[in-house]
């Protein structure tokens, strides 16, 4: 390594060590449980009373905008998002000691999609604190149709599609194997509350992986009979469950599972290692 990336990951390293952003980021992660609680509420308004609300993260943001206290959570939410997104920019800037691996790798890329994620929702928070339609939902769809007006264009949402299959199973697979416990400082953890934590975090990994693959499924079939529409994300998903009876029931538990992970983002405001 030279001395100016040295230097570099020094400082990235100190910034991430200091003691405001981790306050911050631990406060983003109590944003992100509530945005997930509302998301799972109205996951369930959509399988039992068949809402049109959007049914995704940016309609959970959007649902808090109703009144002054909600949008005294958006301000919070949208520091603490940002917060979280350089927090991880600086952990992927950082990465593990030693050797650099095939799976510390595959971290730092993680640590990577997770700083946009969060950044994605603040920005968000931010529109729809200034009343502007900030639909994650149209804004796919907007361009999955400006895209679709070419072949090109459909190969490749045809194969982001495929990518998304791909996060939805292996955010599966994460959530089953109890890999996310590398970040818990499990040690911190009361012994009658530590497997109920960890309960928490299989099962909302679980259903949050299921959304996303079926998202995914929905986003290839878009791109195969041009229909934009299908190209909804989560919302489309979670609203084509809801068109079949055994779909109303499956979305019933992927709600569940998305309140757990709602209830998981409290316990990782205080034993995440950050």
């Amino acid at each position: 390594m030279t001395s100016a990336a040295s230097n570099v990951k020094g400082t990235a390293s100190r910034a991430a060590n200091s003691k405001p952003l981790e306050y911050l980021a631990r406060g983003g992660f109590v944003g992100y449980g509530i945005i997930h609680l509302i998301f799972a509420w109205i996951a369930l308004q959509v399988a039992f009373q068949g809402s049109k609300q959007e049914s995704d993260q940016s309609g959970a943001l959007q649902t808090l905008a109703g009144n002054s206290v909600g949008k005294t959570l958006l301000v919070i939410i949208a520091v603490g998002m940002i917060a979280m997104a350089i927090w991880q920019a600086f952990e992927a800037a950082i990465g593990e000691s030693g050797p650099q691996d095939n799976s510390a790798k595959a971290e730092r890329v993680l640590n990577v999609a997770r700083a946009l994620l969060y950044l994605y929702l603040g920005w968000i928070a931010i529109k729809v604190l200034q009343g502007s339609n900030a639909s994650m939902g149209d804004n796919s769809q907007s361009k999955t149709s400006t895209m679709m007006d070419s072949t090109g264009g459909r190969w490749l949402i045809g194969f982001v599609g495929l990518v998304v299959i791909g996060v939805g199973v292996g955010m599966a697979i994460y959530g089953y194997k109890e890999k996310f416990t590398k970040h818990l400082n499990t040690g911190q953890m009361p012994a009658g509350s530590r497997r109920t934590i960890v309960r928490l975090g299989k099962s909302g990994y679980l259903a949050k992986g299921t959304a996303y693959a079926i998202a995914g499924v929905l986003v290839v079939v878009a791109a195969v009979n041009y229909d934009p529409e299908k190209a909804r994300g989560l919302d489309a998903a979670l609203k084509t469950l809801a068109g079949y009876s055994w779909g109303t029931w499956l979305l019933a538990l992927i709600a569940l599972g998305i309140a757990c992970f709602g209830v998981y983002c409290f316990a990782q405001a205080k034993y995440r290692k950050v």
